[in-house]
């Protein structure tokens, strides 16, 4: 009985002392065995972390050297864009002013009484019959003459003569319509300027004249204000030009044709509109050749070499 107590208690601490090892052994291969991998994973990742390292620094060298050849790309591009919208451009202002000469040069038409309809007149033809009161004269200045021929043929341009003087602008009272309104009788030189000096082109009786609607100007940037007193008119105001000489805000350019031989010489319809798109045409198309050159020898004429 004694040898069988033994016996159990000697396979008890038997059995305890197995749990014991097996449960150290349990935990080391728990807590150290799995280690040895994550050192050999760490390990493998720290040498495959430099080998990644300077891979990806060359894969992004060359994707940014990529974004930077088609954003560079881009210049060229919007510069023939550019070249090719002042093209359109340059169309559609040769056909506007292709348009102007052919209404200033059109067949005149009797001139409305309408305001709303001489609102889309401007730069039409009209006729009218009256006579001038040189009374109540206006002078706009100052002014360079204008050819009518040279106008037509370069509407737009800044050119300009040396000799100036000022627009005889004077009250026309039309008998076939009962109103008053302003004519620009046409360019005199300064030493003209006084009507005693050019009394043959005074005109007296009733006349035809023919001219070009104009609307009232808004004064533009460092062009002097109106001088009511000293009668010095630098742009077109209608309502004060009329408030002076009791017209109508009716306004007209007498045509060439209608100078009489010692008076003011009419034609001075200048078409302000500037043709400059030829000029940059040249720029944007040049700078679009200039840089798909410098474009082409960066990255590709370098690319073959």
């Amino acid at each position: 009985m004694a040898s069988l107590k033994s016996a159990l208690v000697y396979s008890n601490r038997v059995l305890t002392t197995l749990k014991n090892q097996t449960h150290v052994i349990y935990i080391k291969r728990t807590l150290l065995l799995p280690r040895l991998p994550l050192f050999k994973r760490a390990e493998g990742r720290l040498i495959t972390f430099g080998r990644q390292s300077s891979s990806t620094a060359a894969e992004a060298q060359r994707g940014e050297d990529s974004f930077l050849k088609w954003l560079l790309l881009l210049i060229p591009a919007t510069t023939f864009g550019l070249g090719t919208w002042q093209v359109k451009r340059r169309q559609w202002k040769m056909q506007l002013i292709s348009e102007l000469n052919r209404l200033t040069t059109a067949e005149p038409i009797p001139l409305p009484l309408e305001p709303h309809e001489l609102q889309s007149l401007e730069y039409r033809r009209v006729r009218v019959r009256g006579q001038f009161d040189h009374s109540q004269e206006l002078y706009v200045l100052p002014r360079s003459p204008v050819d009518p021929e040279k106008e037509a043929r370069e509407a737009g341009t800044l050119s300009s003569s040396g000799e100036t003087g000022a627009n005889v602008v004077t009250p026309f009272y039309c008998t076939d319509l009962g109103i008053t309104i302003l004519v620009n009788r046409g360019y005199v030189p300064k030493r003209k300027i006084r009507p005693e000096s050019r009394m043959k082109g005074q005109v007296e009786g009733e006349v035809e004249v023919v001219g070009v609607v104009r609307l009232t100007e808004i004064r533009k940037p460092f062009v002097p204000n109106n001088d009511v007193q000293r009668n010095q008119w630098h742009y077109r105001d209608l309502e004060a030009m009329g408030g002076v000489t009791g017209a109508e805000p009716v306004f007209i350019d007498a045509s060439f044709e209608s100078t009489i031989p010692g008076g003011p010489i009419g034609g001075q319809t200048r078409i302000t509109l500037r043709n400059e798109h030829m000029q940059y045409i040249v720029t944007w198309y040049g700078l679009g050749a200039a840089t798909s050159y410098m474009w082409f020898a960066k990255f590709i004429k370098k690319m073959k070499l």
